[in-house]
C-alpha cells in the first residue's frame, strides 16, 4: 500500500497571535517507517530524524520537530492518543499493518531558543568575556542534563524491576522512555537490548529484531550473550536472526572463515 497523507488546520484553539495556530495532518505509512523519535520537554513524542527513501520520507509530510498526536492502535482501525512516550513507542513498534499517524507541525520555538543560547555562549567565548547571562545558561543546561540523567537512571531501574516481575509490557514503556530521552550511547545500547528481550518474551519477533538492531547500531557488542541469552530464544528462532547478527559480528564471521581455510588445507590434521 502506498503511503497516504492529508492535512487540516486546527482552529479550535485561541486566535491570539501569542498562541497561534498549529497545522495538523494525518499520514499512513508502512514498515520500515524510517522515523526516529524523541521525548519532548512535555513528555510527548516528537520526530527526531527521518531516514531518506523510507516510507515516512516518501510522503513529504513529516518534519523534524513535529509532534505525534495519535496513532493507530496495535491492530484494527481504532486511533489511540499519544499521551505518553513509552506507550506510544510500544504501540508504534507493535502495530500490525499500515500505521496511521495524526501529527502536529512543530512551531520551532523550543529549537530556536536552544540555538539562540548556543549562539550567545559561542559569541561570548570568542570575545573572551563570559557574562553572568552565559554563566546562568551554562548552569541551567548542566542542571537540565543532570535531571535528564537521573530520569534515565530511574527509567532503567524501574524497567529492570518490572522485567524481573515478568511485567514485560510495563517494562517496555520504561525502556522506551529512556530511549526517547537522548541517552548516552552505552545507555541507549543497553536499553535497546532490554527492549529486544521484552519483545522476545512477548513473542513479538519483528519488533524484537528491530530493537536488537538498534542495540547493535548503538554499540552493543556482547555477541556471545546475544547468541546464548535465554531471553532472546524467540528471536533466535527467526530466520532473520542470523543474517542480522552476522552484519555486526565481524569477528564471528572472520573466525568462521579462518576455520574453513584451515580445514581445507588440512591444518587440523596431524
Amino acid at each position: 500500500m502506498d503511503a497516504q497523507a492529508s492535512s487540516t488546520t486546527d482552529n479550535s484553539g485561541s486566535d491570539t497571535e501569542e498562541e497561534g495556530e498549529f497545522e495538523e495532518y494525518e499520514v499512513e505509512i508502512e514498515k520500515p517507517y524510517g522515523l526516529k523519535f524523541a521525548k519532548g520537554p512535555d513528555g510527548g513524542t516528537y520526530i527526531d530524524a527521518i531516514a531518506p527513501g523510507r516510507s515516512a520520507d516518501k510522503t513529504g509530510k513529516f518534519s523534524v520537530g513535529d509532534k505525534v498526536i495519535a496513532t493507530s492502535a496495535v491492530f484494527g482501525t481504532e486511533m489511540w492518543p499519544a499521551a505518553e512516550y513509552g506507550r506510544t513507542m510500544y504501540t508504534i513498534r507493535q502495530r500490525i499493518g499500515p500505521l496511521l499517524m495524526k501529527m502536529q507541525k512543530g512551531d520551532g520555538r523550543i529549537v530556536q531558543k536552544e540555538l539562540t543560547e548556543k549562539e550567545l555562549i559561542r559569541a561570548e567565548r570568542n570575545s573572551g568575556v563570559i557574562s553572568d547571562r552565559v554563566r546562568e545558561i551554562q548552569l541551567r543546561n548542566y542542571q537540565r542534563k543532570m535531571e535528564q540523567k537521573e530520569r534515565r537512571e530511574k527509567d532503567l531501574r524501574e524497567g529492570l524491576k518490572l522485567y524481573k516481575e515478568e511485567k514485560y509490557e510495563e517494562a517496555l514503556e520504561r525502556f522506551e522512555s529512556l530511549l526517547g530521552s537522548k541517552p548516552e550511547p552505552n545507555e541507549g545500547s543497553v536499553a535497546s537490548y532490554n527492549v529486544a528481550c521484552c519483545y522476545s518474551k512477548l513473542n513479538q519477533v519483528q519488533a524484537g529484531l528491530s530493537a536488537l538492531e538498534d542495540a547493535m547500531e548503538a554499540g552493543y557488542e556482547d555477541f556471545k550473550s546475544i547468541r546464548s541469552d535465554p531471553d532472546l530464544v524467540n528471536l533466535r528462532a527467526s530466520e532473520d536472526f542470523k543474517p542480522l547478527l552476522d552484519r555486526f559480528d565481524e569477528s564471528f564471521i572472520n573466525e568462521g572463515a579462518i576455520n574453513t581455510i584451515k580445514s581445507l588445507f588440512g591444518i587440523f590434521n596431524k
